[in-house]
């Protein structure tokens, strides 16, 4: 793991897991920019820690560069220094994750690509990092609106909720969406970050102390992260980054607030609500690679039997792309055009080759293209929706995904394939032994994903 921050204090206890590095040219250490690197390493590594239990152990080393100096410090707005320092970095050294709580102090807007964006797009397209990006503390000022920059389409931007406990809502200094288009629900999630009654607990940085108090997103950035990495170890290198950041945006519980607060939801505190099936639940990833003008079908796992009353099916579906900064209204260059057809034996006419769509992402199976630009969100690299219907209505369900390229606003020319992943979850309380019926339904089609190593799933 990586994180670009102010760099961590020589004698912090952190350092037998946290390697620090200064780049090349890097200005002298400034000690308030160290206590903010040390923090977020601390979270990084243990997540909010509870006084009078031991730390629970790190899933893995970081490398912590310094990318804050005195000159950053006097000039928070464009820290272009401290860009080319991350640049370089990421240029040279290839990392599965990454957390940056830091930026220019600036908020983002419709019709600018700022060079943060730009570039922490650039070498996030291949979908091979995940970077876990905080959205900002202004959240009570009067410029609310998340800062860059967090409106990277291909990063995870995180705000914070107030509590880990039921109840949680937005913690009032986290800054707030929408973003900019493509990229509009933004934050992508809340992760808990602390708040004036419930503090999010860190090492603390003096020798032989025990713990400290802080809050904001620049903690709870790195404690999803450290959720990121914990489903890594446990499952190995078979669940892709893009893999993970689906399953986290597909398990967090949204509470019913409003989309530009919350952004997808807050994260499911336990890992097992994001590794278990529970009963009456399966769910199914499909993770690969989407080709340019041709369709995907995701089969959407049932039972060969009718389910019976009312199911529940949510989607969940993520990819990489290049961008073109130069161009923001047509920032992300792929389409996806999905389509989800619930019954093999429903056509609409006689000629009809494939089944009759119904709307899950879309409202209409013929929306225009400002309405799949508003409402199903065509160019987002993130779609995400639950949706509730009879099991009659069911059989053989699948999604038709096509992959559309642009460039400057028209026909893409040799356009690349992207990285996707796909979360399916399909729910019926009737059917308590729906995992097991449809594990021996797919079988040497769908394959179980069993731990690498044993690790605790309460984090």
């Amino acid at each position: 793991m990586a994180i670009f921050d102010g760099g961590l204090p020589g004698d912090s206890p952190l350092s037998p897991w946290v390697q620090a590095i200064d780049p090349p040219g890097i200005g002298a250490t400034v000690p308030e920019l160290e206590a903010h690197g040390h923090d977020v390493s601390s979270a990084l590594l243990f997540g909010s820690l509870t006084p009078g239990e031991n730390a629970p152990r790190p899933f893995a080393r970081v490398d912590h560069y310094r990318v804050l100096d005195e000159d950053a410090r006097n000039d928070p707005f464009d820290l272009y220094d401290v860009l080319q320092r991350v640049d370089s970095v990421l240029s040279e050294q290839k990392y599965h994750f990454a957390n940056i709580s830091i930026g220019p102090y600036m908020c983002i807007e419709d019709d600018d690509v700022h060079p943060w964006t730009a570039v922490l797009d650039s070498h996030l397209a291949d979908g091979n990092t995940l970077i876990t990006i905080a959205a900002g503390n202004n959240g009570e000022e009067i410029e609310r609106r998340i800062q860059v920059p967090s409106d990277s389409v291909n990063g995870f931007t995180l705000g914070a909720a107030d509590s880990v406990k039921d109840g949680w809502q937005r913690a009032p200094y986290s800054a707030v969406g929408p973003g900019r288009a493509p990229g509009f629900v933004k934050p992508d999630v809340l992760d808990f970050g602390g708040s004036l009654t419930e503090p999010f607990i860190v090492a603390d940085r003096q020798p032989g102390a025990a713990v400290a108090f802080t809050m904001g997103t620049s903690f709870s950035a790195p404690s999803a992260l450290r959720r990121a990495v914990a489903m890594r170890a446990h499952f190995g290198e078979r669940l892709t980054p893009l893999g993970i950041k689906a399953l986290l945006i597909h398990a967090a519980e949204d509470g019913s607030f409003d989309r530009g607060d919350v952004g997808w939801g807050r994260i499911a505190p336990r890992l097992a609500d994001i590794m278990v099936c529970d009963d009456g639940q399966v769910r199914v990833i499909y993770q690969g690679v989407l080709t340019p003008a041709q369709y995907l079908r995701a089969q959407i796992p049932l039972p060969p039997t009718q389910l019976e009353g009312n199911v529940k099916i949510g989607a969940t579906f993520t990819y990489a792309t290049e961008t073109d900064p130069e161009d923001p209204g047509n920032y992300s260059r792929p389409g996806l055009d999905t389509t989800f057809r619930p019954h093999d034996q429903r056509f609409e006419n006689e000629d009809a080759i494939d089944p009759s769509p119904r709307s899950f992402f879309r409202r209409t199976a013929f929306d225009s293209e400002g309405t799949l630009r508003r409402d199903a969100q065509k160019w987002e690299t993130t779609l995400n929706r639950v949706e509730t219907m009879r099991g009659s209505g069911l059989r053989n369900p699948v999604f038709d995904v096509h992959y559309n390229a642009r460039l400057h606003g028209g026909d893409a020319r040799s356009p690349r394939a992207i990285p996707y992943a796909l979360v399916v979850t399909v729910e019926s309380r009737r059917t308590v032994d729906l995992y097991d019926r449809v594990v021996r339904a797919y079988a040497g089609r769908l394959e179980a994903l069993q731990p690498v190593i044993e690790l605790p799933v309460r984090v």
